[in-house]
């Protein structure tokens, strides 16, 4: 009998060794400072993690694994060598951005792990646990055999346990400018062979909310999710590269020289969609500011000229109507788009040499001379050949920025190409404006002259669609908005009921005035471009609130908000609050406390919708404390501004 006992176990032993049975199998716990996110991973036969909120299953096992072209995949069959936690915590200061001063608050675990198998690769997985939610990284230490490898596969997965409500965006392709609606839809409404990007928010209950995203892209290609059909109960979703080229049918993805990280693969978590908007999470899995002195970099809000608002006028004289306007708004800036350098995207098209039909140095000295500096628009394949010696002569004309358009993709190659022309750029003194882009990840807490981008379905097509409702415009702050700022082009001022909007030129928008001003406060663009033509600002309702109100914050709130129904957000710049409030096509009726005012008497100056036009408004201003309420009627398409200066200023 004895004997019998000792060869079973002899001979279990023997298969553990044999077979690699997760004997080995390890489980680590990682929580975040407030103890609300809790992270677990196993590690055995594969890496798999889960995540709680406040004890409610977030994400459960979902496994972990990269794949080359030349050798196994990594992340099976390992075992742990180390493992480190640490806490991190520092508040740092914001170049731009909605808060000033930023916490970067969280619990990090660091597992270095081994193949227990031939050929015995190396990996470690960087786990963050924040009080608003968690990221995960993965880092490839060098390899003296094979220090380059071919990713042809990040097999990263969110397991949601149950089919959830989700708010997305299915591009169907790679080569994309990422200007689609984020539809509510069923998780599981996302197959396999879809290409849906980030942020993709979801909601978990009625006071839990999550969105998926990424940050710190930097030397990888972008990430989109898709149906991992494998999953049994529930949804699980894959991460899904953006191929090289954005050719579906390369099977390269990344080309990693190691040692190399990926990007921060992100889950913002709160009780409310308005916590996910507050979060700086994707700003604090970014490398600190790398420019030693930004103090030239300066937001503002920019005139454009007539492309948006009436065709392309590119001359002379219609910039210096636009430079007027700018001049007479107070704004900083004004656009030069495209055409100013004559044809684009044309092989002898150059950068350098100015339309005949503009006097550059007579514009930027009339510019000057009203206290307006301008940018420059550029089509991103006329630059590439000529980057150093543009910027340099840009720098010299006393351009502020430029404005990038059309590249359409986010493998790495334009990923990298992104980075490279930030960094020339700040070299030169530019601010830099992406459009045709794919979404922020972060990069401007390290690159802080990269100012805004667009990744958006924004005002533009309302000059040839009728896409941009008032729906829209609230499910974008919590959706897209919170991956970072975007370029949305705010400003027209031929307001139009949604029954009565008609797309083309001149270019009406649907909603009230008082739903354009608010987005001067709800939406997050350092550099916001204000899209109409001078003679539809002057003179018109609500003109002096775009005066008032800045492109940057010290602090924000988000009051209330319901994903695609309405959204009222409060800032702080120095000592003044400014108040945006919008609501989809139904009226409503908001109560907004005054809480997050200090002890100070106010001043409030409204702007509210009437029951007549589009176009009209009613203006006042009163008194009020933080222990004041109001009460914002806002009819179908409507919106709220407001702006708060302490009295006796």
């Amino acid at each position: 009998m004895k004997d019998s006992i000792m060869k079973h176990s002899l001979l279990t032993i023997i298969l553990l060794i044999l077979f690699g049975w997760s004997a080995s199998a390890q489980t680590y716990e990682l929580n975040a400072p407030d103890g609300s996110v809790t992270i677990t991973v196993n590690t055995g036969d594969t890496i798999r993690y889960s995540v709680t909120y406040n004890g409610k299953k977030v994400l459960v096992e979902s496994p972990l694994l990269l794949e080359f072209s030349e050798s196994p995949p990594l992340g099976r069959y390992m075992s742990v060598n180390n493992h480190e936690y640490k806490t991190i915590d520092h508040t740092w200061e914001a170049v731009t951005g909605q808060q000033k001063e930023i916490r970067n608050h969280c619990r990090e675990l660091r597992l270095k792990l081994e193949e227990r198998r031939f050929p015995g690769r190396k990996l470690t997985m960087v786990f963050r646990a924040y009080n608003d939610g968690m990221a995960f990284r993965y880092f490839l230490p060098e390899l003296s055999s094979k220090p380059e490898l071919v990713l042809t596969n990040e097999y990263s997965t969110f397991h949601f346990p149950e089919n959830y409500t989700a708010w997305m965006a299915n591009y169907g392709s790679f080569t994309t400018h990422q200007e689609k609606e984020f539809r509510e839809r069923p998780l599981s409404h996302i197959e396999s062979s879809s290409v849906v990007g980030l942020p993709l928010t979801v909601k978990h209950s009625e006071n839990l909310y999550i969105a998926v995203t990424e940050a710190n892209l930097e030397e990888w290609s972008g990430m989109y999710v898709a149906r991992d059909e494998h999953a049994r109960k529930g949804v699980r979703l894959r991460s899904k590269l953006s191929p090289a080229g954005g050719n579906p049918d390369n099977s390269t993805k990344v080309n990693i020289s190691t040692p190399q990280y990926s990007p921060w693969r992100v889950m913002m978590i709160g009780e409310s969609p308005g916590d996910l908007i507050e979060s700086d999470m994707v700003m604090n899995l970014n490398e600190p500011c790398e420019i030693k002195d930004p103090s030239w970099i300066e937001p503002g809000i920019s005139a454009w000229d007539h492309w948006w608002s009436g065709g392309v006028q590119m001359n002379t004289g219609t910039i210096k109507e636009y430079i007027d306007l700018a001049a007479e708004m107070g704004w900083k800036y004004q656009l030069i788009d495209w055409q100013w350098y004559g044809q684009y995207n044309e092989p002898d098209a150059d950068v350098t040499t100015v339309n005949p039909d503009v006097d550059m140095p007579g514009v930027l000295q009339y510019a000057k001379d009203q206290g307006v500096k301008c940018w420059l628009w550029l089509y991103w394949s006329d630059i590439d050949g000529q980057l150093e010696e543009a910027f340099a002569l840009y720098e010299k004309w006393g351009i502020a920025g430029v404005k990038i358009d059309f590249m359409t993709r986010d493998d790495q190659e334009m990923v990298n190409w992104y980075h490279k022309v930030v960094k020339e750029a700040a070299e030169h003194h530019l601010m830099v404006n992406f459009h045709g882009a794919y979404k922020p990840t972060g990069l401007r807490r390290t690159l802080p002259n990269l100012m805004t981008r667009e990744g958006v379905l924004g005002n533009e097509y309302n000059a040839w669609s009728t896409r941009i409702t008032p729906d829209h415009d609230v499910t974008l702050p919590f959706t897209r908005m919170l991956a970072g700022q975007m370029d949305y082009t705010p400003g027209g001022f031929l307001n139009r009921a949604k029954g009565e909007f008609r797309a083309g030129h001149p270019t009406q928008v649907m909603g009230t005035r008082c739903h354009t001003l608010a987005k001067f406060v709800v939406y997050n663009s350092p550099i916001t471009v204000a899209c109409d033509r001078p003679e539809h600002y002057y003179e018109e309702p609500g003109i002096e609130f775009l005066k008032e109100v800045p492109t940057v914050w010290d602090e924000t709130k988000v009051i209330n908000g319901a994903i695609g129904e309405y959204i009222t957000m409060a800032r702080k710049k120095g000592d003044r609050w400014f108040i945006g409030s919008m609501t989809n096509s139904s009226g409503r009726t908001l109560t907004v406390p005054l809480d997050f005012l200090d002890e100070r008497d106010y001043v409030l100056h409204t702007f509210r919708d009437t029951d007549g036009a589009a176009t009209d408004l009613k203006k006042g201003n009163r008194e009020v404390t933080a222990g004041n309420e109001l009460t914002i009627d806002m009819q179908a398409g409507g919106g709220y501004a407001a702006y708060l200066v302490p009295v006796g200023d």
